[in-house]
Formats: C-alpha cells, structure tokens, sequence
C-alpha cells in the first residue's frame, strides 16, 4: 500500500467516518477516533487485503473496534464518578407542568431505547449502528466486521425486531 492510496483513503472516507462517529459521540470524541482510526490503519496497512473488502469497510471496521473500547472506558469512568459522588443529579429543569411531564416521557422512552440499543451484544450493535449511521448495506458490514453476510442479516432482523418490542414495552 503507497502513500497516495492511503492519502486518498484518507480524503475519500475521513469526513462520513467523522459524520458516523459523531452521532456516537460528541464532536471532539469523533475527530479523536478518526484520527485513531487512521493511525491504526497506516500502522496495519500491510494486513490489508483488498479481496475481503473494501477500504472502507477495513476503516470502519477499525473504527467500531475502536468506539467499542471508547464506551468501555467511558462507561467506568462513569462507574467511577457515580461511586465518586454517591448519587447522581436529577435536573428537572423549568417550565410548566405539562412540557416537563412530556420531557420526562420523552426521556424515558429515549432512555429505554438507548439501553436497550446498550444492552445488544457488540456484534448486534455494530451491525445495528453500521447500517442506520453509516448507511453500510448487509455486504459491507459483513467486510466491516469479518462476518458472513447472512449472519448480518439475521443479526439486524433481530435487532430491529427486539427494538421495537422494546419501544413498544416501554410505551405501554
């Protein structure tokens, strides 16, 4: 692998890996993890093999290994401060009665998604957040990931399935 592919790897495919990581975390997070992501990339250039995939399924498959181990660590560096502080805050926020009531509901049942969507084994989220952020079709997160395409497929149709059960748990 030369220079040049890479420097155009890097131009094709950095901004949709920055778009796809920033909707996991916040701006700076992402520009951390794409520049990561190509370090990690240039570090294994010679691993690479055109015949399993494309470019762009190698970098984000490198970029999902690497967000999974960003929310390991996120997720004890919250263990640790909750454990810190000994409770959590609650901010209620202002307003009338009613829109508090609403963003309450609206949390709640944006925070039963976003636990369900935590609780997914990782080969389930990964699958999940390739297709719905990245736009990666069954093919290519199948390159991404190193799994059979049908093991995609079968992922993503449970996934979606237990999603909604879960939306629709969490409503009732």
């Amino acid at each position: 692998m030369n220079v040049e592919w890479f420097t155009g790897l890097f131009d094709e495919h950095a901004p949709g890996l920055w778009r796809f990581l920033a909707r996991q975390v916040d701006a700076v997070q992402a520009e951390d993890l794409v520049a990561e992501t190509f370090l990690t990339a240039w570090t294994a250039r010679e691993q690479y093999r055109a015949e399993r995939g494309s470019g762009r399924a190698w970098l984000y498959g490198i970029a999902v290994n690497l967000l999974r181990r960003h929310h390991r660590v996120q997720a004890q560096q919250s263990r640790m401060s909750l454990r810190l502080v000994g409770r959590s805050r609650f901010d209620e926020g202002a307003g009338e009665r009613e829109r508090v009531e609403e963003r309450l509901d609206a949390r709640t049942r944006v925070a039963g998604l976003a636990s369900a969507i935590a609780a997914l084994a990782d080969g389930d989220r990964e699958v999940l957040l390739l297709n719905s952020l990245a736009g990666f079709d069954t093919r290519e997160i199948a390159a991404a990931l190193g799994v059979p395409e049908g093991t995609v497929r079968s992922r993503l149709h449970r996934v979606r399935r237990d999603l909604r059960e879960a939306d629709l748990e969490g409503t009732s």
